[in-house]
């Protein structure tokens, strides 16, 4: 699933004030719930319940926590960059500083799977992830992150 179809303008930000990984995982969450208050405790309870069985971090700075929400038809993610990187517990013990937060319906087991695959490998890229970290603001971050496409009115956390 290429990255345009699963984040939105609305849906990439760089946080400024990253505080710890629970602070990282309430922003994913208003993030990708669309600001709906009884969403955002869900999608934050899933986040947080998929951490706590093993670190998201995939290393050189990245994590891309998910879960499973009835709430959504479709795969959805938020992308934020952070200004001050926060310990996940990654395996190579870098702190992350680019967050790829996902939820997926209950239902996509093996979608899932390919998905997170899919973005392992695309975060793996040295020069994909420099280019994320090089954007002067949110709409270059954008813009690099979905490989050209148009991205405008993304947030600034």
């Amino acid at each position: 699933m290429p990255l345009h179809e699963l984040l939105s303008a609305q849906r990439v930000a760089i946080l400024e004030e990253s505080g710890d990984r629970d602070t990282v995982l309430d922003a994913a969450a208003r993030l990708l719930a669309d600001g709906t208050p009884t969403a955002i405790r869900a999608i934050g309870d899933s986040l947080r319940e998929r951490e706590r069985l093993a670190s998201t971090a995939i290393g050189h700075g990245v994590a891309i926590p998910h879960g499973r929400s009835a709430l959504f038809d479709d795969s959805r993610g938020a992308f934020l960059r952070l200004e001050q990187p926060v310990d996940f517990g990654a395996a190579d013990g870098e702190k992350v500083d680019l967050v790829l937060a996902m939820t997926v319906p209950e239902h996509y087991v093996q979608q899932h799977l390919q998905l997170l695959a899919e973005l392992a490998e695309r975060f793996g890229d040295a020069d994909f992830r420099a280019a994320l970290r090089g954007a002067a603001d949110v709409d270059e971050l954008g813009w690099r992150l979905l490989g050209g496409t148009a991205l405008r009115s993304g947030a600034r956390a």
